[in-house]
């Protein structure tokens, strides 16, 4: 019974300093965060949920153009294909610049060619743009989705998170005056990084 604090002594010393380095290593360890993958997957679930409203909006503004004839549902529906929005082709008929009407429809000063007016894009997207010669609506129009995303990829990691994929059809709407209809989509679609 004398020996029992002796060996009694190390058991307890070396009891709490694993329990230390369990909590130092938890503390300042580089450990997986399960959180971390729930929230990777929380914006990947978001990004998809905004492509999705965009192909959605386009889909409505296709068919909202598509002229209703009185033909065959064939026929309809070869219309509908061959009325596809292409972004990239030079499709863009702008018209002069009418200060009033895009004031009429937004409720404020609308400057001409203001990159910032298309949903999504602030100054400093704006910025970026102008780097790569994209000054007006019209040349954002002309712009193509894949070159939108060269353009947020040159700015670095924090531009990741904007899907641009709504940008040239927003820069469309503006360089052709349809105020309303640009207005009309952008509280339909207000989530800012589409």
């Amino acid at each position: 019974m004398e020996n029992i604090p002796c060996w009694l002594i190390p058991l307890i010393v070396g009891l709490i300093c694993a329990i230390l380095g369990y909590l130092l290593g938890r503390l300042f360890g580089k450990g997986e965060d399960p959180n971390n993958d729930l929230d990777l997957w929380r914006r990947k679930n978001a990004s998809l949920q905004a492509d999705l409203e965009a192909c959605r909006s386009e889909l409505k503004i296709i068919a909202a153009a598509v002229p209703v004839a009185a033909s065959s549902s064939a026929s309809m529906s070869s219309s509908f294909a061959s009325k596809t929005v292409d972004t990239t082709s030079s499709t863009v008929t702008a018209i002069p610049f009418d200060a009033s009407a895009a004031k009429a429809a937004f409720g404020k000063t609308i400057k001409e060619d203001d990159l910032t007016l298309v949903e999504g894009i602030g100054p400093k997207i704006k910025e970026l743009f102008h780097n790569f010669d994209i000054k007006t609506w019209v040349a954002l129009a002309d712009t193509s989705i894949e070159k939108c995303q060269e353009v947020l990829n040159s700015g670095g990691k924090r531009f990741e998170i904007y899907r641009p994929k709504s940008w040239p059809l927003q820069a469309k709407l503006a360089a052709e005056g349809k105020w309303d209809e640009l207005k009309k989509w952008q509280d339909e679609h207000d989530y800012g990084k589409e």
